[in-house]
């Protein structure tokens, strides 16, 4: 892990902060009303989530590739102390069996992830039948001149957010995985750079 990814995971919830008190804190809590029963949450960073997980939620399992964010989640589940696990591992190698969860779980994640079609085929294979998948991550703009800036500033984006791609049509990606019903609710992600700026969260069904 560089140096860099151990100063960007101390500092994220810092970063953050703004941006989850102007309205992202609130759609979290929205988004993640809708889950229930054994979710399994993908990137969880340093466990943001945890405060906005309701009591139908029976069992959490968590997982982080990055080490140091790893670290933060450890210790920020333990102090919850809700039931269920933290698993180190890439959403590309979800080391569960097929159809074992009631709800997955991506927030402000798939954006990150080095193959996010193998992530997505991963998530839908551990889910049940009928199992709900609930994203909130940044996209591609629909609009022409802002997409355009992303795709130009893409490359620094992911320098400047350790593996960030302020690009991705995550929308696409997720219909494109076999997923039905992808209900996606358009927003923006408030005191934020407009190259991620354009927002999604909504829900897909497992098949």
């Amino acid at each position: 892990m560089s140096l860099y990814g151990r100063f960007f995971a101390a500092m994220y919830d810092r970063l953050m902060a703004g941006t989850e008190e102007a309205g992202l804190g609130r759609r979290r809590t929205e988004l993640l009303a809708r889950a229930e029963g054994s979710v399994l949450e993908i990137g969880a960073g340093t466990g943001v989530n945890l405060a906005h997980y309701p009591s139908a939620v029976t069992e959490l399992t968590l997982t982080e590739p990055e080490e140091p964010m790893f670290r933060r989640l450890e210790h920020k589940f333990a102090a919850a102390g809700r039931p269920g696990q933290v698993v180190r591992a890439p959403a590309e190698q979800l080391p569960f069996g097929d159809d074992t969860f009631d709800t997955a779980v991506s927030t402000l994640a798939l954006c990150t992830v080095d193959d996010p079609q193998r992530a997505l085929g991963e998530i839908r294979r551990v889910l049940k039948p009928g199992g709900r998948l609930l994203v909130l991550e940044h996209v591609r703009s629909e609009e022409a001149k802002l997409a355009r800036w992303q795709d130009r500033l893409a490359p620094l984006w992911r320098r400047v957010g350790h593996g960030c791609n302020c690009n991705r049509r995550t929308p696409d990606l997720i219909r494109g995985a076999g997923f039905a019903d992808v209900s996606l609710e358009q927003g923006v992600l408030p005191k934020s750079p407009p190259v991620v700026r354009p927002l999604v969260s909504g829900q897909a069904v497992a098949r």
